[in-house]
């Protein structure tokens, strides 16, 4: 009877046993899959964290660019300017200028990195 008892015991822990093994097979594929959405999640959000890099990037280029023919084209009317009166005007129309294209651009880039913030997380919300 004893010797009875002793093989229902191994057999019930046999079951045992597998299930467990069952349970943390399951649980390893669980985390593979949740692993794998993570890292193909990553690897949307810095795809769109380098387009948006090339979007700003181009951005502030193109910002540059139109400061500096502004700049050259106060110069240039300093240069034919005829009395101090004239160089003055034209660089106080400059700066006035200059500082409003300022807060334009500084504005633009910052709706830019807004959006980029937004578009970076997006797919961890999903």
């Amino acid at each position: 009877m004893a010797r009875s008892l002793g093989k229902d015991h191994d057999r019930r822990k046999i079951v045992s046993d597998s299930s467990i093994t069952s349970r943390r097979a399951q649980m390893a594929t669980e985390f593979q899959d949740q692993a794998k959405a993570g890292a193909e999640k990553m690897n949307e959000a810095g795809q769109k964290i380098a387009e948006q890099g090339s979007t700003i990037g181009a951005k502030i280029i193109d910002q540059v660019e139109t400061n500096t023919r502004e700049a050259f084209a106060a110069m240039r009317a300093a240069t034919r300017a005829k009395d101090i009166t004239e160089v003055m005007r034209i660089q106080s129309d400059y700066l006035r200028d200059q500082g409003n294209r300022a807060m334009t651009q500084a504005r633009e880039v910052g709706e830019l990195i807004m959006q980029f913030g937004k578009d970076a997380v997006t797919p961890f919300k999903q």
